[in-house]
This record gives structure tokens, sequence and C-alpha cells, in this order.
């Protein structure tokens, strides 16, 4: 039997080095790199490939091979050429290791199949829709204000609280606390009420617990049937994100032979397995239980409902699921790592957050409601410049996304790439681009964004990605954290519990932060 080359031992062996299939024998990398894809699958599974192939681009500058084939090309130019509409480029089969219940949105590989379903998801996040979602966000953003509130009260009074609050305690008229946890609470409860109907009730339980399906098979029929009463447990969701999250990651970029191989024999990647079921228990029951009710809303999950592609034809059950699966991963977990990451940079730099609270102050001194109007915050300069310095120091995702050069190859910087090659544009290198944001790149300073060249920071800014296959959810992740950002620093002054300390992250498809200590 023939099997396609990237299905086969022979990328682990010499061989693709000795014939060099696709003329990358040249380029500078590691050295096992050359010969197998088990370097970046390492280098994944221990957490911090971004800063590693950043580093490599240190070494060895714009071309670094990090696969038999792959080629990461840290020039901002290319973004446009490797990601660009029209080009033909493939997603690669990296987003493979995504699929849980059904090909979605984020990770079929099938253009045809990507355009009928962005036809049907992209006016769902249209700013038209996404300002219909506002009372969603702004209800949770008040319920975890309200647990501040309380934590300050308590603090204060020198009291203390559970691991499961984030450890709070009171000490020096102040309340300290991890914010991590917390943003998951709230980020959970936005997407969870928007994508399935009703919230997880993190932010009032101060917890990280969800239900899941026990059995898939169950609440699959009792779906079928518009029943929602399949039995359930409570999983911690936002660990299990994490796991599956950096399982995806690392198993992607091995060979596909290998993949099973590692799920069966090692113990990680096994764990990494359990998480991906045990996600698609959780939103196959969510799902199963807001469709057994015939109240309508206005959100996700009925618009995907209601969304039909070219022939008329609406999402199957499956498909529906999934779609709301990929919702609740990519808006719970990039809002939360982003609204951390921006609350640490503003915590460790008391110039940058009084410059903040003062525009904030000047734009709502006449606002009763202490949870900011998106259309009133949607303007103000600073604030922006804060939200997008945080996301380039801490792009959400920093990896460099695989494609896979379409029929008469591409050109980047005078070399030319034969079809089937995969390159990538690493974001977390060319967001320290020197020559685009300037000697202090590693620095953050938002005044950057007022007098850098602003073409050349448009070209080079790379939160969401880039091309046809863009977060669809650019909008409403917009909206929440202009929303979030806004409100928090209106209300509270935050600092650093130990200024010394660099944020810790560890990264699997995401950057996330490991904690961030405030008082």
């Amino acid at each position: 039997m023939n099997l396609p080359l990237e299905n086969t031992l022979f990328q682990s062996l010499p061989i693709p080095w000795l014939l060099d299939p696709h003329g990358l024998r040249s380029f500078p990398g590691p050295f096992l790199a050359r010969f197998s894809d088990l370097w970046l699958g390492r280098v994944a599974q221990q957490g911090h490939r971004s800063e590693i192939v950043h580093a490599l681009h240190e070494k060895y500058g714009t071309f670094v091979r990090i696969a038999p084939n792959h080629l990461s090309i840290s020039d901002p130019a290319a973004l446009q050429i490797i990601y660009a509409h029209g080009n033909g480029s493939l997603k690669a089969n990296f987003y493979d290791a995504f699929v849980s219940i059904a090909r979605g949105l984020f990770n079929t590989r099938s253009r045809a199949e990507h355009s009928r379903k962005r036809k049907i998801i992209a006016h769902i996040f249209s700013q038209k829709s996404v300002l219909e979602f506002e009372p969603y966000v702004k209800t949770y953003v008040q319920s975890f204000m309200e647990q501040w509130d309380r934590l300050c009260v308590a603090g204060a009074k020198g009291l203390q609280g559970n691991d499961g609050e984030g450890g709070w305690r009171g000490r020096d008229g102040r309340v300290w606390l991890d914010c991590l946890p917390w943003y998951n609470y709230l980020a959970f409860d936005i997407i969870g009420d928007l994508a399935f109907g009703s919230p997880f009730g993190m932010i009032a339980a101060a917890k990280d617990s969800a239900p899941v399906a026990k059995s898939q098979e169950q609440a699959i029929s009792m779906y079928g049937q518009g029943d929602s009463k399949c039995d359930t447990v409570s999983i911690p969701a936002i660990k299990i994100l994490n796991e599956r999250g950096e399982y995806s990651a690392a198993t992607g970029v091995l060979p596909l032979w290998l993949r099973p191989v590692v799920k069966r024999y090692i113990p990680w990647y096994s764990r990494g397995s359990e998480a991906v079921e045990h996600l698609a228990g959780l939103a196959i029951a969510a799902v199963a239980k807001r469709l057994s009710s015939p109240a309508y809303r206005v959100d996700v999950l009925s618009k995907l409902q209601d969304g039909k592609d070219d022939n008329g034809n609406p999402m199957g059950r499956e498909e529906l699921t999934a779609e709301a699966l990929t919702q609740l991963i990519a808006g719970s977990d990039t809002t939360s790592n982003s609204s951390c990451a921006i609350t640490y940079y503003l915590a460790s730099n008391p110039n940058v957050q009084k410059k903040l609270q003062k525009e904030l102050d000047d734009a709502l001194a006449n606002e009763d409601d202490p949870v900011s109007s998106y259309e009133v915050v949607k303007n103000l300069p600073y604030l922006e410049a804060v939200i997008n310095e945080a996301l380039r120091l801490h792009s959400t995702s920093g990896i460099g996304l695989p494609r896979i050069v379409p029929q008469g190859g591409l050109t980047i910087q005078g070399h030319f790439f034969e079809e089937g090659t995969t390159l990538s544009v690493p974001s977390y290198t060319i967001h320290r681009d020197r020559e685009v944001w300037g000697d202090d790149a590693l620095v953050f300073r938002p005044e950057r964004w007022f007098e850098r060249d602003n073409q050349a920071i448009q070209k080079t800014f790379n939160p969401f990605s880039y091309g046809p296959r863009a977060c669809v959810g650019r909008n409403l992740a917009t909206l929440e954290l202009l929303v979030i950002i806004s409100s928090i620093f209106r209300r509270y002054e935050v600092v650093l519990e130990h200024p010394d300390r660099p944020l810790e992250t560890r990264e699997g498809f995401l950057r996330k932060p490991l904690s961030a200590g405030l008082g």
C-alpha cells in the first residue's frame, strides 16, 4: 500500500536530508531537526516552543529549519505571502491533532469546507452581532468585580481565603491574590453563556468546575432526542483545557504514524488524549441541555443554529456541537491569558497604569455604571495602545502556524520554495523585531504605538493571525478586553506582589501565564 510521504516512517529517518525533496538542506537549524520531527515534538512538549525558536532566529537569522520539512521564517513581510488570501496555501497536518467531535472552523484543512463553515459563522462575529453580546459580557464583569470587592473588604481586615479563590490573603491593608484563576473563571462564564446558553458558575463558586457527560455515546443519544438528562460528572475544565492544548500542540508536530503510538504508551500523551475526550463530553452535555430548552435567546449557539450555507443547509447536530466547543476553547483561554498578561504589565509599570487610569477617569467621569460601556471606551487611544503592547509581548499564539506551499511554489526574500514545503512565521519573534519596534522591543512601552511607523506596525502586529484563516472571533475578543481592562483599572489600583519576578508562562497552542500575584 502506498502511503503519503507525511504518513510514513520516512520523516523520522536520515532519508529526507539525503534526498532533500524540498530543498531545505542549506538552511541552518538544530542538528536533529534536519533528520527528524522528534526535535520539534520534544520542544513543543516542554512548553517553551516560541522562546526556543526565537533564540534560534537570534542565532541563525531569518530562516531556521525546525523539522525536516518545516522552515520558520522571521520576516514580517512573509505573513502577507504565506497566509495571504487566494494564495492556495493549506493548513498542515498539525491541525489534525485538534479534532475531537468533528472538524470545526479552526481545524478543518479543506479550503472548500472552511469556506462553507466561515460563511455560516463569520456573520455571528460581525461587529453588529458582537454588540448584541455586550450585555452578557457586562453581566459577568459585574459579578467578577463584586467578588473582588468582597475580597478587598476581607483583605483589609487581614482575612485569607482558600486555594480555590486564588489563595487570597489580607496584608498591609490590601488583598493579595493570583489574578489568573479569576480571569479564567470570568472568561469561562462569559463564553459558556454565549456558546451554551448558561454560565458554568465559576465566578460565583470561585472554583474550576464544569459538568461533562459520563458517556459521550449516551449524551449523543440523549442529545439527538432533545433530552438533556444524561449522566454527568464535574471536571476541572480550565485544567483540562490547558492539558488538551499542550497535548494537541505537541502531538501535532509528530508524524501521523507516531501519534497513536505515543498516545498509547507514553503517559503524558495518554493524559492529554483523555483531556480531549473530557472537553468533547463537556460540549456534548452543555449543548444537549441547551437544545432541550424551547426558550430562544440571542447568543452564539442560536446564531449557529440559524446559520445556513450557500445551499440553504444548516449545520448538523454533531457539527453544531463541534463549533460550540471551538468557540469555548478559543473564547476562554485567549481572553483569560490576555487579561492576565495585560494586568501583569500594568502592575509592573505603575506610571503606565496611572496614565491609563487618568484617561479612563476623564472619559468615564459621567458614567454611573461600574462596568464600562464598549461604546465609550472603544476609541480611547491609550487604552488601545496598552492592550496592543501587551498582546505584542505576550502573543496569545506565539508559535508559527504551519502552512503547506501550494502548487506553483512561493518566493520569499529571493528563496523559491516548492509545492509541499511547510513554512511558518512565528508571531513571538516578529513581535520582537527591532527594525519594526525599535531597540527597546523587549520593553513594555505603549507610547511606541504613537511613535513608530504605523504601516510597518500594522503589517507586523499579528495577535489574531492573518488572511482567510485569521481568528473569526476577533471582534468579540476586542470588545471583551476593552470592557474588562477598562472596568478593572478604573476601579482598582494593582501592584505586583513580587516585582522582581518575570511573568512565567507555559505554551501549548497558546502561551498561558502560570500565575500573576497581585495586590
